[in-house]
């Protein structure tokens, strides 16, 4: 196995484990190749839920410019949502979950056909 096919891996678990939920394993591998060489680094793989630069980036980068949804105040609402399922107690939120969430909150699978 591979360091991307382990790190799928562990976000599946992370999904099922923290977030309840079975994932779709060909969407998470495409949102996982999505995000591209930043799953390999300990900074740019998680995201800092607490930091407003941070969720930024997130709906402006992710939600606005990859999923083209219109900027409104149901983003930061939706990111907040994806937050609290994940668990706000836990430390490590991997960016590719969060997304993954995201794109299921938004209602955005089409998008990874």
């Amino acid at each position: 196995m591979n360091t991307r096919e382990e790190l799928i891996a562990k976000y599946a678990e992370d999904l099922k484990e923290k977030c309840g939920i079975v994932p779709n394993m060909e969407l998470l591998t495409k949102v996982t190749i999505g995000c591209g060489p930043s799953i390999y680094n300990d900074d740019s793989s998680t995201v800092a839920g607490t930091q407003r630069s941070e969720l930024e980036t997130v709906r402006n980068n992710f939600l606005i410019k990859k999923l083209g949804l219109p900027e409104n105040a149901a983003l930061d609402e939706g990111i907040q949502a994806v937050l609290e399922k994940y668990g706000n107690s836990n430390r490590n939120k991997y960016r590719v979950v969060v997304y993954y969430l995201l794109i299921l909150h938004f209602k955005k699978e089409d998008l990874y056909k």
